[in-house]
């Protein structure tokens, strides 16, 4: 019963979940895998509690059954001339050996494997797998970890230990080879071929790693590395089905280059590498270094002069009679495009009421197609979001008007309030709030113009990572729970001010929760009127 009813509850907890093989893009929604989790140990605790009581029940009746049999071989004729001794042995083949039978028979397993078969629908897939081995990688790569920090779990600002073991390096570096991602193949490879030759107890052998190292790094480039590691995988299994003819081929491409005088060159371009490490290839990202060293909060562009402009106020909305008794603390966080930051915006309360309020709504966070003008989801944006609408609670009617109240901006062709939580390395990767000139499509739908500005709550702090950063002009904003931020998109003549590229950056340590607040132009056109040249 205690089985069924746990199974019961599993169900009415996930009822929620709209799609499957999304865990990794929200913390807040991986949480209830710890519950999960939770309950499926307590039920393995039950199986094997009954389990032992079983066998204590077995073991018995074999210490009692050995004595007696001892005793009755021993001189059967005599043993059963005693007629009680007779009726007993009657009595045992007829019946106690069958009640032996059945509590043998007995399976203890049934509950447990009845509770494990309902939760294993909801379980990570997969792509869920994937998804959070690939933001590993993506956290070592935007904050300069090795392999070695993050397998011995050193990170910035963690509050629980945790460790991976030579067999998770090992798939980690898996999932990055059938993913054609050939660096860090090498880097989780070698990694786990170290924590094995430190003497860590594994079940995966040396050669397994040394079959995927070789080759990885032959994609890379190195076909000395290559041919060294595919020796090494002979000498510890020479029955190996691929590495004979693999290290056939690397010997024969390298007489050739050699035969053709490039002694110290391969047929491929020499690997680059920095302290031994291959150098990591170049991707689809413009400014992925500029960016990424933001998030690291290295190259932010504050000078003591642009300092020098910035200041702390209290704002009133230009007299709002909701401000005037309580005004909000405002701070400017860049002087060009001007940039600000809010205090104390959202309280506690207010917080995880809309964070409540969003849980069961929330999927994962889409783009709009530049093309089609459909939004999908998009690899460089891992987080999921929810829309709420002011029906949903008194909570979001007053958010908004506050926010209304702070800018000056009518909401009434505003965006809904959108909730976003982010997942395991959780970000959005540089990109524009507004639509461009080749985007003319992007807002069609909404028939209230472009996206005019943005009002970004936080409602987390983020003990590492998680920034707000602009790569044009070298800005770093941290996530500060209560505060928001502040900045308009679009020049005054409705032009897109491109400065404003921002990316939201890996959540390294942490869960980063926000909500959105875009204002469009239509409604705007008094409050915040047409400027003389195009840039005002």
């Amino acid at each position: 019963m205690r089985y069924l009813t746990s199974s019961f509850i599993l169900m009415s907890v996930f009822c929620w979940f709209k799609t499957k093989a999304e865990f990794f893009t929200s913390i807040g929604q991986m949480t209830d895998l710890i519950f999960t989790e939770k309950d499926l140990v307590n039920s393995l605790k039950e199986y094997i509690k009954a389990e032992e009581s079983k066998m204590s029940k077995i073991k018995r009746w074999a210490e009692k059954l050995e004595a007696l049999t001892s005793t009755s071989t021993s001189d059967p004729e005599g043993y059963l001339g005693h007629p009680v001794n007779a009726y007993k042995l009657v009595k045992r083949m007829n019946t106690d050996w069958q009640e032996l039978e059945r509590i043998v028979l007995q399976d203890p397993a049934d509950g447990f494997i009845n509770n494990l078969t309902v939760q294993k629908q909801y379980f990570p897939s997969e792509e869920d797998e994937a998804g959070a081995a690939k933001a590993l990688m993506r956290l070592q790569d935007t904050y300069k970890l090795d392999p070695d920090s993050i397998s011995k779990g050193k990170l910035p600002g963690v509050k629980h230990s945790a460790f991976l073991t030579a067999e998770d390096c090992f798939d980690m570096g898996k999932i990055a080879y059938n993913d054609g991602d050939y660096y860090h193949t090498v880097l989780w490879m070698q990694q786990a071929l170290k924590q094995i030759d430190e003497g860590e107890d594994t079940d995966i052998s040396k050669s397994e790693v040394l079959d995927y190292l070789s080759y990885s790094v032959f994609q890379l480039g190195d076909l000395f590395r290559a041919i060294e590691l595919t020796r090494r995988l002979i000498a510890l299994d020479p029955t190996h089905e691929r590495a004979g003819g693999n290290l056939h081929y690397f010997e024969a491409l390298l007489e050739k280059e050699q035969h053709e005088g490039k002694v110290n060159k391969t047929a491929f371009e020499e690997p680059k590498t920095v302290s031994g490490i291959y150098e990591r290839p170049p991707d689809y990202l413009p400014e992925r270094e500029v960016y990424e060293a933001l998030c690291r909060g290295e190259g932010v562009k504050m000078t003591n002069r642009r300092q020098k402009r910035l200041h702390c106020r209290y704002q009133d909305g230009n007299r709002n009679p909701r401000l005037l008794l309580a005004p909000i603390k405002e701070e400017d966080e860049w002087d060009s495009p001007h940039i600000v930051r809010h205090y104390d915006v959202l309280s506690h309360e207010e917080i995880e009421t809309i964070k409540e309020l969003a849980k069961p709504k929330l999927a994962r966070a889409s783009i709009i197609n530049s093309v089609t003008g459909i939004q999908e989801p998009a690899m460089y944006r891992v987080s999921k979001s929810a829309w709420l609408e002011e029906e949903d609670s008194a909570v979001i009617v007053r958010v908004n008007q506050r926010i209304e109240d702070i800018t000056g901006l009518t909401a009434k062709t505003a965006e809904l309030l959108q909730i976003a939580n982010y997942g395991v390395g959780g970000q959005y990767e540089p990109h524009f709030d507004f639509s461009r000139k080749n985007e003319p499509d992007a807002f069609k739908r909404l028939g209230t113009g472009n996206r005019l500005a943005t009002y970004l709550n936080y409602m987390s702090d983020v003990p590492a990572g998680g920034a707000t950063v602009f790569p044009d002009f070298g800005a770093a904003i941290w996530p500060k729970k209560g505060t928001a931020v502040f900045w308009y998109n679009l020049f005054r003549s409705g032009e897109g001010d491109y400065r404003t590229r921002h990316a939201a950056c890996p959540v390294l340590v942490g869960s980063k929760w926000v909500a959105n607040k875009w204002f469009h132009e239509r409604g705007q056109e008094f409050i915040r009127p047409c400027g003389l040249t195009e840039v005002d």
